[in-house]
């Protein structure tokens, strides 16, 4: 598993690190909103201005955070929500051919509820690190 060397690696700006957090804070408002919301939670991750809002700082600042802690929270970030649309549109690809024998109409809200729970813990385990000033490890991306 690779694992960034914090020893190796610059100090953020005090600002970089507000920005990040701001991102973070972002992606958990998208959460909350679907969660208590009409939405699903990963539909209002992915789909919701908050999130939406967040990737695009990720890919504005990103190079600011290059060779800190932080460029493995920008790529984790950038990931999380890439990788949510790309499970999302497999679970469409999946249980929408399985609505013509019901199955769907289970495996549809069955997989995207497991996003959604994978959404929230990856927000919730690089903010955790974050708060630690802790970088995130590349190999469980």
């Amino acid at each position: 598993m690779a694992i960034y060397n914090q020893s190796q690696l610059g100090s953020p700006a005090a600002s970089l690190v507000t920005v990040t957090q701001v991102v973070y804070g972002l992606h958990a408002l998208s959460l909350v909103i679907g969660a208590f919301g009409a939405a699903t939670i990963v539909g209002s991750f992915l789909f919701g201005w908050p999130s939406i809002i967040a990737v695009i700082i990720n890919y504005v600042k990103r190079s600011e955070a290059r060779g800190t802690y932080l460029e493995s929270h920008f790529r984790w970030q950038i990931r999380t929500f890439w990788y949510a649309l790309l499970w999302a549109v497999l679970a469409a690809l999946i249980s929408l051919p399985l609505m013509a024998v019901l199955v769907g109409f289970v495996t549809w809200p069955v997989m995207l509820f497991v996003l959604g729970i994978w959404a929230i813990y990856r927000v919730a385990r690089g903010w955790l690190a974050l708060r630690e000033a802790r970088p995130m490890p590349l190999a469980q991306d």
